[in-house]
């Protein structure tokens, strides 16, 4: 996956401040007052810009860095506490399982100090019934394949094959799924 490059001169980079000014202030009202179904499912579709099917269920609190590019399929399960740092791209196929207090980050900086301000955006996946375990952390240009299984604390920094148990720091496979 290509990463695609912002330096804090560029206009996209501008305009990333305007919507996020926008959606911290929704991310307020859907953490930090009481919501029935339907308004945690309004709250998050403006957040998101698009509407989450009534299938996807989110326990609160939700975080996002940015909020526009996050994907939800059908059928998802996102536990309390999970950051999504999306600005580069999250995608979350049907039938997964996000554990509490995950990290899905598709962000990241230049390691060059005059540009460290600078911002390298990579998407990440997950595919078909995977399940994160909780305060596992995926990192920018991670693809979790589908029926892949990461484990409690884990920090994903390669693509994890379909079918699969990672675990570790950094993340290794362990198993197959059978």
């Amino acid at each position: 996956m290509a990463v695609k490059k912002l330096s804090v001169s560029d206009e996209e980079y501008k305009q990333i401040d305007k919507v996020n000014a926008e959606n911290q202030m929704t991310l307020q009202q859907l953490n930090n007052r009481v919501n029935d179904p339907d308004q945690t499912r309004r709250l998050l579709n403006k957040i998101i810009g698009q509407p989450v099917d009534q299938s996807v269920e989110v326990r609160l609190p939700f975080y996002t860095d940015y909020g526009r590019r996050i994907i939800f399929g059908k059928n998802i399960f996102v536990n309390s506490g999970v950051m999504f740092t999306d600005l580069g791209g999250i995608v979350i196929e049907d039938d997964v399982l996000i554990g509490p207090g995950a990290s899905l980050i598709s962000v990241n900086h230049p390691q060059d100090p005059n540009n460290r301000h600078g911002l390298e955006l990579s998407p990440v996946y997950v595919h078909q019934n995977a399940w994160i375990g909780a305060k596992a952390v995926i990192l920018p240009g991670v693809s979790v394949g589908k029926n892949a299984i990461v484990a409690a604390g884990a920090v994903v920094t390669h693509n994890v094959p379909d079918n699969t148990i990672v675990a570790g720091v950094p993340a290794k496979v362990i198993k197959t799924v059978e």
